[in-house]
């Protein structure tokens, strides 16, 4: 099959197999990874040998809400990733995205008690660093009039993930 792309790809299906993708690949930055992480210097001979020495408590993926409308972390150890395949998809899709748009997307309702509940936008920076993230590893370019789009890498690479999406997706009809 040619011409696939991401549109002809039920959405849910396209985004678990591009966050598995992105697991899989290794290549997306985390942030926090190497936050409040140490250079340790010793002695071996005559010369100081310096390594950095990962985090091993909670880093940031671990700790942050992504919106302060929300009361717990993700409790998904993926979450960064899917949240990340879902940016990757909505960046596809429109000419050109920047974070105060995927903060509307991505927000929710706020319960206010008693009274009534209003919509609040998520965390900006958690869709900051996804963007950067994504930009890093060359899915999303920075738009000459502002906001993020789709590279033609990033574009090439997502209508692979579509077309194997949908291949899975017809075996799974032929059986």
């Amino acid at each position: 099959m040619t011409g696939v792309s991401v549109r002809d790809v039920d959405a849910q299906k396209f985004i678990d197999a591009y966050a598995a993708f992105l697991k899989r690949q290794g290549k997306l930055p985390i942030p926090g990874m190497f936050d409040n992480s140490k250079m340790v210097g010793f002695w071996i001979g005559d010369r100081v040998v310096y390594s950095l020495t990962w985090r091993t408590s909670e880093s940031w993926v671990d700790t942050v809400k992504t919106g302060h409308y929300k009361e717990l972390p993700p409790q998904s150890m993926d979450w960064f990733y899917v949240r990340a395949a879902s940016v990757a998809r909505h960046v596809y899709l429109r000419k050109s995205v920047g974070v105060g748009a995927l903060r509307k997307v991505h927000g929710g309702q706020k319960n206010r008690g008693s009274r009534p509940s209003h919509h609040v936008n998520a965390s900006g920076s958690v869709d900051r660093k996804i963007l950067q993230a994504l930009e890093k590893i060359g899915i999303v370019e920075q738009h000459e009039k502002g906001g993020r789009r789709i590279s033609q890498a990033g574009q090439r690479d997502l209508d692979r993930i579509a077309q194997t999406t949908m291949e899975a997706e017809q075996e799974d009809d032929e059986e």
